[in-house]
């Protein structure tokens, strides 16, 4: 045990000795020479959630470069791996192949991918397993200095819209904590129309919001740029939700170009207390026992429409209880798509996945409504809610196994 437990200092060391964007590479070949393994990869998911990209192959004879090979997910046993959070291994004309999941705090990061001569034992899958765990930190460390990872997780180069839009995305989409799971998706439309989400997690608090400003292209990314950045300095400088709001919408009108829709919660981890703040946003959705129910609220103006004097922004009260699933929605989830999407029906298939299963599956079928095209972007955040009794996560790794969705990942 001493001597497993020495090798991730080693780990830690022959990355931190490495530039930030050969990290992955000396930690890789590290591996490879510590379990004797014919091919060591790290593959990263990408911007969409539908693929993942080899960012980084070390192998006995040689290091390849940076050269991503992109590989869809739907149908693939790295999909199984990344849904289910488990190793998965199986015997292959080169060798004995393991793969399993680089998740932090439910975020999934990547795949370690090891090709080894022969059939491990427990003690070596636990190893792989072990420093697939600190693979992530390696991976979000490093990702602070290069745009090595970034680059990974796009298929094509973005717009300058799209490029500023991204940005205000929070860093890790996905998030498991004791109380709550959640995960955020932008679908974004051929003209970026700015919608965004966020959330962030105090010692007693939990914040979460969804955004969708008017406009397209430039403009409403250069709006949402000004509507997220003071709804985080508000919430930074721990104001409660109506201030937040008010400097939101005081910020966009000053700002002087649109308004935009917008819908904030706050939940106290310890009481399972939940506030919410509706500018002018459609109704959230809420999954109980199986049952779809919007979850009626007072509806206040946009931000950014106040002339003189801020807006008084309504908190209210929501009925929040351990077991539900809350979702928070752009209009382009909902818009042009009723005849070809039964949202309803959609939820309650998604139930038992993952929040990132299920946003992703919801994105992917507003866009298949919309032949691959939407007209407006499409934003959804998903919240399970466990309840204020969960004091610690279930874990051995990144992930809560118990929470992710059901995937075939054979022994």
């Amino acid at each position: 045990m001493a001597s497993r437990q020495s090798r991730l200092p080693q780990l830690l060391t022959a990355a931190e000795k490495a530039a930030p964007v050969e990290a992955v590479d000396v930690f890789a070949e590290n591996l490879r020479r510590r379990f004797g393994a014919t091919q060591v990869s790290f593959l990263i998911v990408d911007l969409t959630g539908r693929a993942v990209a080899r960012l980084t192959t070390t192998t006995a004879a040689t290091t390849v470069g940076h050269e991503a090979e992109h590989i869809p997910m739907l149908g693939s046993v790295y999909g199984q791996v990344i849904r289910a959070q488990r190793l998965y291994q199986e015997a292959t004309g080169e060798g004995h192949r393991v793969i399993t999941p680089v998740t932090n705090r439910g975020d999934a990061i990547g795949l370690l991918e090891i090709i080894l001569p022969t059939r491990p034992d427990e003690n070596v899958l636990h190893a792989v397993g072990e420093a697939a765990h600190v693979l992530a930190y390696v991976v979000i460390a490093n990702g602070r200095f290069t745009d090595l990872y970034t680059w990974g997780k796009r298929t094509k180069p973005p717009t300058l819209a799209a490029e500023i839009q991204y940005q205000l995305l929070p860093q890790s989409l996905s998030c498991e904590g004791a109380q709550f799971t959640l995960c955020g998706n932008l679908e974004p439309s051929a003209d970026l129309s700015g919608d965004t989400f966020d959330y962030a997690v105090e010692r007693d608090i939990l914040h979460l919001s969804v955004t969708d400003p008017m406009g397209h292209d430039l403009a409403a990314a250069l709006a949402a740029t000004v509507l997220v950045g003071a709804l985080r300095g508000a919430r930074r400088a721990g104001t409660g939700l109506a201030e937040q709001a008010r400097r939101a919408d005081r910020a966009l009108a000053d700002y002087g170009r649109g308004h935009a829709t917008g819908q904030l919660l706050r939940i106290d981890l310890h009481t399972g207390r939940a506030q919410l703040v509706n500018a002018g946003h459609p109704w959230p959705l809420r999954i109980r026992e199986g049952a779809v129910e919007e979850i009626p609220c007072e509806v206040d103006q946009p931000f950014g429409l106040s002339v003189v004097a801020s807006q008084h922004y309504r908190v209210q009260d929501i009925d929040l209880r351990p077991g539900d699933r809350i979702l928070m929605l752009t209009d382009g989830m909902l818009e042009h798509h009723e005849e070809d999407i039964d949202l309803p029906a959609l939820l309650r298939r998604t139930r038992n996945l993952h929040p990132r299963e299920t946003v992703l599956t919801m994105a992917s079928a507003v866009r298949q409504a919309a032949g691959g095209r939407l007209e407006d972007d499409a934003t959804v955040m998903c919240l399970d809610w466990h309840g204020p009794q969960e004091t610690q996560r279930h874990v051995s790794s990144g992930a809560d196994v118990q929470q992710a969705s059901p995937g075939v990942a054979r022994p």
